[in-house]
């Protein structure tokens, strides 16, 4: 479905639910368009199962764009797509995790049966949003799934390792949250001073890796 978004975006919905296949179609209309960028087009959002489409009123139109997009839809294909494959670190001792006897208990689980689960699983990044570098990830076990807190905790550092639902996150900038902080990781998603100032790519696949209070920094 072709939605216009004021006079100058164009938002192409692919469904309602967050799962794989649907963001796969994402990709490939996004890198479809990226390969063969229509004239007057600015830039490109992908989302869980949308993609906003950016583009300048005094050099096309929505009817342009949304001709440009279903050229490209008709042909976009995910065979091309290779994602990247990141290794997180993160540590899930004392206070760097807040939340996690807090999460286990009220999913029935050890502790240690907590991080064992989270570590086992394969994430995705399906999209950034909310804040600079916050990369929503899919992928977290059933088993592991949490409504919200019912109110937010504030100033959460940066690095903490999120999850709520069927999502993880891990933050880049200090601000409160409603999401169970189990853990928290030195790497730095967020960097402003690079040429690309995001490290993941939506798409991309990420494990979680266990380390110490000590390697933490």
């Amino acid at each position: 479905m072709f939605r216009a978004v004021g006079d100058s975006a164009l938002l192409v919905e692919f469904g309602t639910s967050i799962d794989e296949a649907t963001h796969l179609r994402v990709l490939a209309l996004d890198a479809a368009l990226i390969a063969a960028a229509p004239p007057g087009m600015t830039e490109i959002v992908p989302s869980y199962a949308a993609l906003l489409i950016h583009y300048d009123p005094l050099e096309t139109d929505a009817a342009a764009i949304t001709a440009a997009a279903e050229a490209c839809a008709s042909t976009a294909g995910s065979a091309a797509l290779a994602p990247a494959e990141h290794i997180v670190p993160v540590c899930y001792d004392g206070d760097n995790a807040p939340d996690l006897h807090a999460a286990a208990a009220a999913l029935g689980l050890a502790p240690e049966a907590l991080i064992a689960r989270h570590l086992a699983a394969e994430y995705r990044v399906f999209m950034y949003g909310f804040a600079p570098g916050y990369a929503y990830l899919g992928g977290v076990p059933a088993s592991l799934h949490l409504p919200r807190k019912a109110e937010a905790v504030r100033s959460r550092p940066v690095g903490s390792v999120m999850i709520a639902g069927g999502q993880c996150l891990v933050t880049t900038l200090p601000m409160p949250t409603g999401w169970w902080v189990i853990g928290r990781s030195p790497l730095h998603i967020l960097r402003p001073e690079a040429a690309r100032p995001f490290l993941f790519d939506p798409g991309d696949r990420i494990r979680f890796r266990r380390i110490a209070a000590a390697d933490l920094r």
